[in-house]
């Protein structure tokens, strides 16, 4: 039974500032080896509860900051990037049941340094409704017959996977004081409580399933820029609602998460040129 895992960082416990989760910053090795401790506690969970193989997705901006030689060796990882499929590349057909580790609440909502993909996105909505990065990544794998067994992050991102995903294992890893404020568990309990519900959800990955995917997938973004929004308007589909927001219709849940990586690589060269302009005067 393949077991496939989704890492991010911003819920993992213990962190909450910019300085941890951005490479550079002086707290950024040190969240690396939380974020690798809670990756290895779901990879034991998995093979407990029944996994025959673990593949994991190093999920987290740049999509290499699991330290590899510290990963449980059973398991597979994908990292790097750019991904067509984002945080859920290597999510297959062939997987069992689905894990988000480390998981936050999306971009305009309460919680630990929530933001939905690119900190130039306001807010991503999906047929009007906004939606997290969790949200986004459960339609790829919904579109493939898989469902989500487990979701681990702070209490906001824990809620709405709750409302969102059937019979999902949620663990609180922390609860959001603010944007950049927590109260968390310590790490060992934290790794304690996901390798449970990471076992639990495996062993019983047969009795779940996944909502089926919506017909119609209208992809709306609201840009923090409009040179942002400038950029991201050259890409083939895209239809400008006003300076700031953009809307594509989606055929299929591959081309949904295409069109918000493009606009993400294209809103993040913007937002370089822009720094780079500042710097000059």
């Amino acid at each position: 039974m393949l077991v496939y895992l989704s890492v991010d960082l911003e819920g993992v416990a213990g962190i909450a500032t910019l300085d941890q989760i951005l490479r550079g910053g002086s707290g950024y090795p040190r969240a690396q080896s939380l974020m690798t401790a809670e990756a290895n506690a779901a990879i034991r969970g998995a093979f407990a509860g029944g996994a025959t193989e673990v593949v994991v997705s190093d999920s987290h901006g740049t999509m290499d900051n699991l330290l590899a030689d510290q990963l449980d060796p059973r398991a597979r990882i994908v990292t790097g990037g750019p991904r067509p499929a984002c945080m859920a590349q290597g999510l297959s057909r062939d997987a069992a049941v689905a894990i988000f580790v480390g998981y936050h609440a999306a971009a305009g909502a309460p919680g630990v340094l929530s933001h939905t993909f690119s900190a130039n996105f306001t807010q991503v909505r999906v047929n009007g409704e906004p939606v997290s990065e969790a949200e986004v990544n459960a339609l790829y794998a919904a579109d493939r017959g898989v469902p989500i067994g487990a979701l681990t992050g702070d209490d906001r991102i824990c809620a709405v996977a709750r409302e969102a995903f059937p019979g999902v294992r949620t663990v609180e890893t922390k609860q959001a004081l603010g944007w950049s404020a927590t109260d968390s568990l310590h790490p060992a309990a934290a790794c304690a409580a996901i390798e449970a519900a990471t076992g639990a959800a495996t062993a019983e990955a047969s009795r779940l399933s996944a909502r089926p995917v919506p017909e119609t997938l209208d992809l709306e973004v609201g840009f923090a820029s409009a040179l942002g929004a400038d950029f991201a308007a050259t890409a083939p589909g895209t239809d400008r609602l006003d300076a700031h927001t953009l809307r594509y219709r989606a055929p299929n849940v591959d081309e949904l998460l295409r069109a918000i990586m493009a606009w993400y690589y294209l809103a993040a060269l913007a937002a370089q040129q822009s720094a780079a302009v500042a710097l000059r005067r």
